[in-house]
């Protein structure tokens, strides 16, 4: 049965990552993985979270299946999250959330309700994206384009070129997927002036947003990076938000995260809720539940809540308190490139500007592994490692 089958070249980051572990350079330094390390190459267990878990371990009394939307109590955590405490739409009936297997599981399932209810919509990515997008999507059988977003020439945002290019091709009915924060791959944000234009544009042009908020926390604050999105929430008929526990709470194997849908009446979120459960039960049957367990104890507990906001904030200071010693490195380091866009930047990821060639060659003798396309995680790197860094960087670029 299986002869005529050929391999298939597996995901290119997660080759990246293996032949980084295959190194044997003390030097390597591995700015490819997608995931908080702090100053040891180490990615911790957040305090906050091993406290929650010793409850649970004390407390914890079945293993018993979670059912469709996993825990009945979570719902309302991920809506809080997301849009936050007290804000009028919570109690609007217009919102439905359901636990998901991580943020990739949010968009598998967000995926399928499209595919299955939505009359040929397109889906339209930002050029570029998170690489699975359009995996994801086009296993569901929806066609996906693509709308200009990173200029290569002034390592910025190309707004004008992307709305230009909604205006002239996206039709109603059609979907825009939107990075909440955080943009990955590249770290270039929409401003919220931004999105309030975008809001105003989907409105006239019919478009159902979907927003990926798979960083909130790690740009410039738990609020301050949903602002643009909850704009949007409020100010739309229509949303889906997929959002990640992954990385705030630092959970990434425990696959956590939430699909909400907005709807213009209560009636319509329930009718689109039941089905995004029937993709569910297609799916995965039904989430684990450590995770949410987790998050859950530690959002209804008001000192595990302070402790947690506070470890998202050391986090979030630390990487940007890497990016601005990176950028005064390599400064310092008289390289001829300017890289003071890397600042600006938020979020783990950064389109550094370097360009293949010298991508390969800072693999190939320097054993830092960076994906092909420029694209590097800052929280790979550290007061440890940093210097070698630049220097490689230095003698590459020139």
């Amino acid at each position: 049965m299986f002869k005529h089958l050929k391999a298939v070249s597996g995901d290119p980051l997660l080759a990246l990552i293996m032949a980084h572990k295959q190194d044997s350079n003390p030097k390597k330094i591995d700015l490819g993985v997608g995931v908080y390390k702090d100053d040891n190459g180490h990615t911790p267990i957040l305090n906050s979270v091993k406290k929650a878990e010793a409850i649970l371990l004390e407390q914890e009394d079945s293993k018993s299946y979670l059912g469709i939307y996993g825990a009945t109590e979570f719902e309302g955590i991920i809506k809080d999250l997301i849009l936050g405490e007290g804000n009028p739409l919570i109690n609007s009936g217009r919102i439905r959330s359901t636990q998901t297997p991580g943020g990739t599981g949010a968009l598998k399932v967000a995926a399928d309700f499209i595919s299955a209810n939505l009359k040929d919509a397109r889906l339209w990515v930002s050029d570029p994206t998170w690489g699975n997008h359009q995996s994801i999507f086009n296993s569901a059988g929806v066609e996906v384009k693509a709308y200009p977003y990173y200029d290569p020439a002034t390592n910025g945002l190309r707004f004008d070129d992307m709305m230009a290019t909604l205006e002239a091709e996206a039709q109603a009915g059609d979907v825009l997927l939107l990075h909440a924060c955080c943009h990955n791959p590249t770290g270039i944000d929409l401003q919220f002036n931004h999105w309030e234009i975008i809001t105003d544009f989907v409105n006239k042009r019919g478009l159902l947003p979907l927003v990926d908020a798979a960083y909130q926390g790690f740009g410039d604050g738990l609020d301050e990076d949903l602002a643009g999105l909850r704009h949007m929430a409020a100010n739309v008929q229509d949303m889906l938000i997929a959002n990640s526990f992954s990385k705030n709470f630092g959970i990434y194997r425990e696959r956590c995260g939430g699909l909400s849908v907005i709807a213009a009446s209560a009636p319509e979120a329930n009718a689109a809720f039941s089905i995004i459960g029937q993709a569910i039960r297609a799916n995965y049957s039904m989430p684990p539940a450590h995770g949410a367990a987790v998050v859950y104890t530690i959002m209804s507990d008001p000192a595990l809540k302070a402790e947690w906001e506070l470890e998202v904030t050391a986090m979030r200071d630390r990487i940007n308190d890497l990016r601005a010693k990176l950028v005064a490195k390599l400064a310092a380091s008289g390289v001829s490139k300017d890289f003071s866009f890397i600042q600006d930047q938020r979020g783990m990821f950064s389109y550094s500007g370097l360009t293949l060639e010298q991508v390969r060659k800072l693999r190939s003798e320097y054993a830092i592994y960076i994906a092909d396309t420029g694209r590097m995680s800052i929280a790979g790197v550290s007061d440890n490692n940093i210097d070698y860094l630049c220097e490689s960087i230095k003698k590459v670029v020139g």
